[in-house]
């Protein structure tokens, strides 16, 4: 008879929150800040397969010391959703693990493509983070068969369509009831909502149910605060956190009656200025 697989752990590194170029600050507020941003490493024995990237030059060679000192062979890096923070940091990741290959399904992937063009690089990304954004980007390759293996055990992609944007995935891992969520779930910290219109909102929360149909025991967000832990109930957190904001949406005449009244709800989430940005996106 075959051994069974030995059993699979996980770790969770947090990136924390940095200062952003900008002139667009929330009411009250001296900076604007980029929420903190996770990544994930699942290991057997040996080897092991990171969770998104990261973003500035920092952030990935930080992140790789990180996963270094775990003292696994890295083999694959999974990238949830084709938002630049999450994967920018990916050639550094490469660079220092050769063995390693870097996937995502298709649709990620042109995300990836669409979001990294020199144009959106130098108006969005460089012009916020002067300097830190790497000047070598990687791409994903094609995720086959939706699967990665690891030690005898599948981890699985699985499509959540539009959460904070188009044609994101989670990764679910059923031999340890976890779900690396991405973007889908966020863990105490204010929802970035810029891209999600009244029915991106709606397939946002049709996401949140394709996740909890998974029963999963852990749920790790793409944005969390560190010193939470990472239990399931951020998914009706964030379920909440939806349906708050449409509510308000429709009862509220400008981006300041909506900041101020999902703050009054929320007011001790992380970084008010993805609130700001969200209110600004949907109301003037």
């Amino acid at each position: 008879m075959a051994a069974r697989p030995a059993p699979l752990t996980f770790d969770v590194y947090v990136a924390p929150s940095v200062p952003t170029v900008s002139d667009d600050l929330p009411p009250g507020a001296e900076q604007r800040w980029w929420s903190p941003i996770s990544a994930t490493l699942i290991a057997g024995q040996r080897d092991a397969v990171l969770v998104d990237a990261l973003m500035t030059v920092g952030q990935a060679r930080d992140l790789a010391d990180w996963v270094a000192a775990h003292g696994k062979r890295l083999t694959a890096v999974y990238i949830t959703h084709g938002h630049g923070d999450h994967w920018f940091g990916l050639a550094t990741i490469l660079d220092r693990f050769p063995d390693a290959r870097a996937f995502a399904v298709p649709a990620v992937i042109e995300q990836m493509r669409r979001g990294s063009t020199p144009e959106f690089l130098a108006s969005f990304w460089k012009s916020r983070f002067p300097g830190q954004i790497p000047d070598d980007l990687a791409l994903a390759d094609p995720l086959p068969s939706n699967t990665i293996g690891l030690e005898g055990h599948d981890l699985v992609a699985v499509g959540l369509g539009h959460t904070d944007t188009d044609e994101t995935t989670c990764l679910h891992v059923p031999a340890i009831g976890l779900v690396v969520a991405g973007d889908a779930a966020y863990n105490d910290v204010h929802l970035y909502l810029a891209e999600s219109s009244p029915q991106g909102r709606r397939d946002w929360i049709a996401a949140l149910d394709t996740i909890e149909s998974l029963d999963p025991r852990a749920v790790i967000a793409g944005h969390k605060r560190a010193d939470r832990d990472d239990d399931p109930r951020i998914i009706e957190e964030t379920r909440r956190y939806i349906r708050d904001f449409d509510r308000i949406a429709e009862t509220t005449n400008t981006a300041r009656e909506l900041y101020d009244q999902m703050l009054a709800l929320h007011p001790d989430r992380v970084n008010p200025g993805a609130l700001w940005g969200a209110a600004r996106a949907w109301k003037r």
